[in-house]
């Protein structure tokens, strides 16, 4: 079943060489996850989902001739988020030593 999955997975998008699919048994049946290049999660999943729900048809009557229950499964990675800069806030100021110094300093923000 793993090498069907990844058959169609790797003729849907345009890195195929990034596909990676795991199959694991367990007692409800096989559990499928496949994971793809970010670019191409949009292909895999289809308007709508259409296409990764036409995947899970075709797999499960693939598998009922089996005996066997499938689930399959899109793997997002999760990539490190972008540190966003707040424009909003002010930039930590040190405290002052003498009342001269106490008003804050300005910054400039473009």
């Amino acid at each position: 079943m793993k090498e069907f999955i990844e058959y169609i997975v790797k003729n849907l998008v345009d890195h195929p060489e990034e596909v990676d699919v795991h199959c694991y048994e367990g007692e409800r049946g096989i559990m499928v996850e496949v994971r793809v290049a970010p670019s191409d999660i949009g292909k895999v999943v289809g308007k709508g989902g259409k296409t990764i729900n036409a995947l899970r048809t075709i797999s499960m009557m693939a598998c009922v001739r089996l005996g066997r229950r499938i689930r399959i499964e899109l793997i997002e990675e999760m990539r490190e988020p972008q540190q966003k800069i707040n424009k909003t806030t002010q930039p930590e100021t040190t405290t002052p030593t003498t009342e001269t110094e106490s008003q804050p300093e300005t910054q400039l923000i473009e």
